[in-house]
């Protein structure tokens, strides 16, 4: 059964394999931790996650952004991330949610159904009308995903379509 939880302490370890495994930019999906230690993941790089959620310690124009692991039964498939509001910057690029799924879990329906969890988090959590995405060209299960869940492309460039889902 998929879950979404929050990055937290009780889950360190298996949070832990799946951010140290993840490539440093798998189809855009950023991964600041390729590889990082288990201790530094514990002591430093999970508090600082933690701390984001709840707005804590933010580098000048960063917004609080929620980690979210997606679950199927006891196996970490996929993260996301749900940044809470938008500065100019993210609007007009990266938008809300950023997701990725692990390379063995795709065209599973993990993505889908994930991004779908994270939109119902949203809904309560951020204060625009319409949730912003970004996705590469060369990624379309993404973009299906996306489009799955309501969005439509708003705007392209040689790189990149923008999507909105409206909430």
């Amino acid at each position: 059964m998929l879950k979404l939880k929050e990055a937290n302490m009780a889950d360190a370890e298996k949070e832990w394999q799946y951010v140290s495994a993840l490539p440093e930019d798998e189809n855009g999906f950023i991964n600041d931790y390729p590889g990082v230690e288990e201790e530094r993941f514990c002591k430093e790089v999970l508090p600082f996650l933690i701390g984001m959620a709840e707005g804590k310690n933010l580098q000048e124009n960063w917004v609080p952004m929620t980690t979210y692991f997606l679950w199927n039964d006891d196996e970490i498939v996929g993260m996301f991330r749900l940044r809470q509001y938008l500065n100019d910057w993210l609007r007009q690029y990266h938008g809300h949610i950023g997701m990725g799924i692990k390379k063995e879990c795709r065209g599973r329906g993990y993505a889908t159904e994930g991004l779908r969890l994270v939109i119902e988090k949203a809904r309560d959590i951020i204060p625009e009308d319409e949730i912003y995405m970004s996705v590469h060209k060369d990624n379309p299960a993404s973009l299906k995903a996306q489009l799955h869940n309501g969005a439509y492309i708003a705007r392209e460039d040689d790189t990149c379509f923008y999507t909105r889902i409206k909430l």
